[in-house]
């Protein structure tokens, strides 16, 4: 990736979604959610990030960038995340 491209996307996470998009706990948790918008979240609107950790098409480093940032219920959620996964790898 060029310099140019880097700082391309590095202009393009760090501004808000476009209007009228209201943030709530459901764009936060909902898989037709752009990354762009649960990055966006992640990053500026703590009291979301837990649903964003709902939500299937957050990733590996979304997920570890929430966890590092903490926020109201983030722990519980992520908590509940790790018991899924472990639930349905060991059918417990």
């Amino acid at each position: 990736m060029t310099i140019r491209e880097n700082i391309k996307n590095y202009k393009a996470s760090a501004m808000p979604p476009k209007p009228p998009i209201v943030l709530t706990a459901q764009v936060a948790c909902c898989e037709n959610t752009s990354k762009d918008v649960l990055w966006h979240i992640a990053k500026n609107v703590p009291e979301l990030r837990k649903w964003v950790v709902a939500n299937p098409v957050a990733d590996a480093k979304m997920l570890e960038y929430i966890s590092q940032q903490g926020g109201p219920g983030v722990k519980q959620s992520l908590d509940v995340l790790l018991e899924a996964y472990e639930y349905a790898k060991n059918g417990d």
